[in-house]
């Protein structure tokens, strides 16, 4: 690529051109079913174009784009409506992983808003009165799972660097959206429906279950409380969320009776947004990038391409064979993802994970007749590692992802999220609260070696989120990311294979069906055909289970006849272009 940054960061409403609607699944804390949606085709444009989660986000970025905004105008728009039409997910009360491409500049940058520890946090942070780790469900309630949110820091962060039109104005699609409501969608409905714990705190209860019943698909919801912390927002940009008036409120909103949070103003005031180096890797002579630590994302996703590019998959079909390799790499990247793979201000992550030798030697042992079942991680080039333990991993889902492409050629890849399905269930100002600090490990140590994911003070969660800009001969050809916890890595890396390697239509590569590996059993999507994958891969000797693979992909390809879009069948979003 011209220039790839290898520094720490770097409005009417359209006509949609297409739509359909669905329901994510969460594995926890609270299961959400999937409606039937329409079978779906790519979306052209030539000028510019936009995927998000909802419609009402992707028409709002529209507008601003039409208008001849900037991508990172339009990220502002949509991630502040999205806080509002799809509160489960993400919010100002999170945090989100960016890159951005900067057509004139030639040059790619990221952005860090995850969220962080407490400063007066230690590694027993989630250790009860014996010494034993909490259970998940019962650490996600309450504010001790808040992290210092990032994204109010990042949007003003982002504006600030690559923004053009008032900042004001960008706060007023999501204001007015607030203040005369919108429409419940079914997703919503559901969502709430099948959450647990909305009930706890009074603030949420009230929003989610007024009259104690879940809010109803098709009815309207207003959020006066939301439009007025937009209101701050506009007026004073991200300050009043760490220095200000609404971080008061957070850190008073967070001293639950319920595993009460220790966050200080402290905190809120010494947060960061970091300007992180990409990681990049070649695959099949493009140049994939991605989010680095505290994001395994594009280390893990890069270690399943670098493992898979031993293969011909070009030559294969999407059938038994191919899903045991992928399943297999999986294995692999998540063996070395649970034992290396942490917040790199804390930790020293070897930086030969995505060494081609390295990856080739992982390759090895994939054998293509049977499992090897639970992979042991390997030995990357540099210092010896050996003073660490495993993690383990928790799956769970409560994220956004968008794509954008401005009329200028800038580009953002961009995840979002709360963590869990409406994150700690603490409400203020109209937006809930992150339990992003769930994603730490539990156990701060395994027969006396350290964690890498353990909770230390100021120290970032490990995530997988997995945003990505892939470049061929120096230009970006393809935007791709989702939402989905763990699962996110192998949703984003089909995507890549699946247009890379089999040449697919954008919108026929996220409809293919899921498979997930977290190094133990193997995980096939619900739906057509999943009894008879099952039983190959059971041949195989896999541990099999057939569960709901909810994915959430936005995808952009960047073709010499224009931009190619598409937003996955499973759930809500919309593409536009022009």
């Amino acid at each position: 690529m011209r220039s790839v940054r290898r520094v720490c960061l770097r409005l009417a409403f359209g006509v949609p051109l297409l739509a359909a609607a669905s329901v994510s699944a969460q594995d926890r804390p609270q299961p959400e079913a999937t409606v039937a949606v329409a079978e779906r085709e790519s979306v052209r444009a030539q000028k510019f174009m936009i995927a998000t989660a909802h419609p009402l986000a992707t028409e709002a970025g529209h507008a601003v784009l039409a208008a001849g905004g900037t991508a990172a105008d339009a990220a502002v728009v949509v991630q502040t409506m999205l806080g509002l039409v799809e509160p489960q997910s993400s919010g100002l009360g999170g945090g989100a992983f960016l890159l951005y491409w900067d057509a004139e500049a030639g040059e790619l940058t990221t952005y860090d808003a995850r969220e962080t520890a407490p400063l007066e946090a230690d590694d027993a942070y989630w250790l009860d009165e014996n010494g034993e780790p909490l259970a998940f469900r019962d650490a996600v309630v309450g504010g001790r799972s808040a992290g210092v949110p990032g994204t109010p820091m990042l949007l003003e962060t982002l504006h600030r660097d690559h923004g053009s039109r008032p900042w004001t104005s960008l706060m007023q699609p999501a204001i007015e959206t607030a203040e005369r409501g919108f429409t419940v969608t079914q997703r919503m409905a559901e969502s709430v429906a099948a959450a647990q714990g909305l009930d706890t705190f009074v603030t949420t209860a009230e929003y989610f279950l007024p009259g104690g019943e879940p809010i109803a698909e098709g009815s309207t919801l207003k959020n006066p409380a939301y439009a007025q912390t937009l209101r701050l927002f506009a007026q004073h940009g991200a300050a009043p969320f760490y220095t200000g008036e609404i971080a008061e409120r957070i850190v008073a909103a967070l001293k639950t009776n319920i595993n009460p949070g220790i966050l200080s103003m402290e905190d809120f005031a010494a947060y960061k947004v970091v300007k992180r180096t990409p990681v990049c890797m070649t695959y099949r002579d493009h140049d994939v990038c991605g989010m680095g630590p505290p994001s395994s994302g594009a280390l893990t996703v890069g270690q399943i391409l670098g493992i898979l590019e031993q293969f011909d998959l070009g030559s294969m079909e999407d059938g038994p064979a191919f899903r045991h390799l992928f399943a297999e790499a999986s294995r692999l990247a998540f063996a070395d993802r649970a034992l290396y793979m942490a917040d790199s201000d804390f930790v020293d992550v070897p930086e030969g994970l995505l060494d081609p030798a390295y990856l080739m030697e992982r390759a090895t042992l994939i054998d293509p007749d049977t499992s090897m079942g639970t992979a042991a991680p390997g030995t990357p080039p540099g210092p010896d590692r050996g003073d660490l333990a495993p993690d383990s991993e928790r799956p769970r889902k409560g994220t956004s992802h968008f794509v954008i492409v401005d009329g200028a050629g800038d580009m953002i890849s961009a995840t979002t999220t709360i963590e869990s399905g409406f994150g700690s269930r603490v409400m203020t100002g109209g937006f809930l609260l992150n339990n992003e600090l769930t994603d730490f490990s539990f156990v701060p140590e395994l027969d006396g070696a350290p964690v890498a994911n353990r909770v230390e003070p100021g120290k970032r969660p490990r995530s997988s989120m997995s945003p990505t800009i892939v470049f061929k001969d120096g230009e970006p050809v393809l935007l791709t990311g989702s939402p989905g916890g763990a699962a996110i890595i192998h949703y984003t890396a089909l995507s890549l294979i699946s247009i890379l390697d089999w040449k697919m239509d954008p919108q026929e590569a996220i409809d293919l069906p899921h498979v997930t590996n977290l190094n133990g059993r193997t995980s096939i999507e619900e739906g057509e055909g999943a009894e008879d994958l099952a039983e190959a891969l059971e041949a195989l000797g896999h541990e099999v289970a057939i569960v709901n693979l909810n994915s959430g992909l936005h995808v952009i390809a960047v073709t010499d006849d224009g931009l190619v879009g598409a937003a996955d069948k499973r759930r809500e979003g919309l593409v536009m272009g022009e």
